[in-house]
């Protein structure tokens, strides 16, 4: 069997006394569509920052690619970072640009400063801009300035800044959270196809169970930061999603 993208071991990470993830251990293998579920609170968003490198674990160890991610220099870790993107529930768009520059900020990683402040003035590679907005569905949104798209489409602008990384890995930290349903259907079928189509690694964080089970290939049940399950998605009973949610309700 091939060696596991993501390890963790014995990783805990505490924040001012509190317990976001305590003891928690798993292996997430390249072409998985990996989901994590459980309350607010229950450390999905935590894990997933571990997992991108912008947290290190208080205790226990993260390996990405077989490399203990905390051990590396700045340098490296950076090298690493650039095979993993994240489209984060905040989304982090700068509002007052045109969508073509939100886009081309997939690209930072690797150009340089100077090509990077032209490129504010005159957009770089136009054509990989206009073939990820494609690809997610609103090209003829490229020089629009982002604030006045919709929620979806702002949702779309940062799925397509992640095409342009180009990373192996998608980590999505609730795509679909302020999206009605039908949008939060087609932002599925959208990180799903585009993963399935080009090999690449999805971890996504949901509260929602239904598109949890329908669209991850594993569920990882997260409750007060530690671990219950671990399992294939249709494998997971209804017995420990009762205990997973206990009294908080299901969405």
């Amino acid at each position: 069997m091939a060696e596991p993208i993501f390890v963790g071991r014995s990783l805990s990470c505490f924040f001012r006394g509190v317990t976001a993830l305590k003891d928690v251990n798993f292996e997430i293998y390249a072409g998985e569509k990996v989901g994590l579920i459980g309350s607010s609170g229950a450390g999905k968003s935590t894990l997933l920052n571990l997992l991108n490198g912008k947290l290190t674990p208080t205790t226990g160890e993260l390996q990405i690619w077989g490399k203990n991610l905390a051990a590396l220099s700045t340098k490296q870790r950076r090298k690493v970072q650039r095979n993993i993107g994240t489209v984060y529930q905040q989304l982090n768009l700068v509002e007052s640009l045109a969508v073509i520059h939100n886009v081309n900020a997939g690209h930072l990683g690797r150009w340089s400063f100077p090509k990077a402040a032209f490129s504010l003035i005159f957009p770089c590679d136009r054509p990989l801009a206009e073939k990820a907005l494609q690809q997610v569905g609103i090209p003829e949104k490229i020089f629009e300035r982002t604030s006045e798209l919709s929620g979806g489409q702002k949702q779309r602008v940062a799925l397509a800044r992640v095409l342009v990384q180009d990373p192996a890995i998608i980590l999505a930290d609730e795509p679909i959270s302020s999206l009605d349903p039908q949008l939060s259907q087609d932002m599925m079928d959208l990180l799903g196809e585009l993963c399935d189509r080009q090999g690449k690694t999805l971890v996504v964080s949901l509260h929602s169970l239904e598109f949890a089970k329908s669209h991850c290939d594993r569920l990882i049940g997260l409750k007060q930061g530690e671990i219950l399950f671990d399992s294939p998605a249709d494998n997971v009973t209804d017995e420990q999603i009762a205990h997973l949610y206990g009294d908080s309700p299901i969405y």
